[in-house]
């Protein structure tokens, strides 16, 4: 019993927000097919932003990303079921009244060339936090990939004189 009034407490809250002109924050994730060409991925990831400019602002993003999936997603279309282990992964914060909320929801839905995505209230705060997080895992690789390139630099020069020693 307690579910159920849960349940008719959740659905009056959507009904309040829903007629409500207040402007919330919004973090829509989605992941792209991994297939489509990077120019491609850039074009669906600017086609979806601006979408949500025009029924809101945009407050923090994260552009899209080919990443390892923890577990694979599955869709069927028309032919036949497609399975992907990983994908162009990119968020988008935005604030927005309850009508730019669902009509960026019905949006995302329609694109095809999202394979999932997931659509949840924030706050400014916590998506400018995202927002520098990610800046600061990208730094943080890309001086790991530094890092692997200059060690693979050490091992060649090393084989070219250990070659050289050997003759």
């Amino acid at each position: 019993m307690a579910r159920t009034e849960e349940t008719a407490l959740e659905r009056e809250e959507m009904e309040l927000e829903a007629d409500s002109g207040e402007l919330r924050v919004y973090e829509l994730g989605f992941h792209l097919d991994p297939e489509l060409p990077q120019e491609e991925v850039k074009k669906t990831y600017q086609s979806v932003r601006e979408m949500i400019a025009k029924v809101g602002t945009v407050v923090a993003e994260g552009e899209p990303q080919n990443i390892q999936l923890a577990y694979t997603i599955y869709r069927s279309d028309t032919t036949g079921r497609r399975d992907f282990n990983n994908a162009f992964f990119s968020w988008i914060a935005y604030e927005s009244n309850a009508e730019g909320h669902a009509s960026v929801i019905e949006a995302a839905d329609a694109e095809k060339r999202i394979i999932r995505f997931i659509d949840l209230r924030t706050s400014k705060e916590e998506a400018q936090h995202s927002s520098e997080m990610q800046e600061i895992f990208l730094k943080a690789a890309q001086a790991q990939n530094s890092e692997a390139e200059e060690e693979q630099a050490a091992d060649a020069e090393l084989d070219a004189a250990l070659k050289e020693v050997e003759v």
